[in-house]
């Protein structure tokens, strides 16, 4: 059973236009700024997590207590 040039040409149509809708998702998840963006949160979002801030807090401390004890020593 032959299939007619209009069911062949609504489903080229159909498959441009899915085929145009895949390409505009990936520039938008592709976009450098969006990217950097959400790192940035996701880090943010990390480093306020009370386990993370507080170790880092302690870790400062600790290295400028270090340093102070071998700036006083010499």
């Amino acid at each position: 059973m032959a299939r007619d040039t209009e069911s062949i040409e609504r489903e080229i149509e159909a498959a441009r236009n899915r085929l145009a809708n895949t390409l505009d998702e990936l520039a938008v998840r592709a976009d450098p700024q969006r990217i950097a963006d959400n790192t940035k949160k996701a880090i943010f979002a990390k480093l306020n997590q009370p386990q993370v801030k507080y170790s880092l807090i302690g870790a400062g401390a600790l290295v400028v207590l270090v340093t102070a004890v071998r700036i006083f020593r010499r």
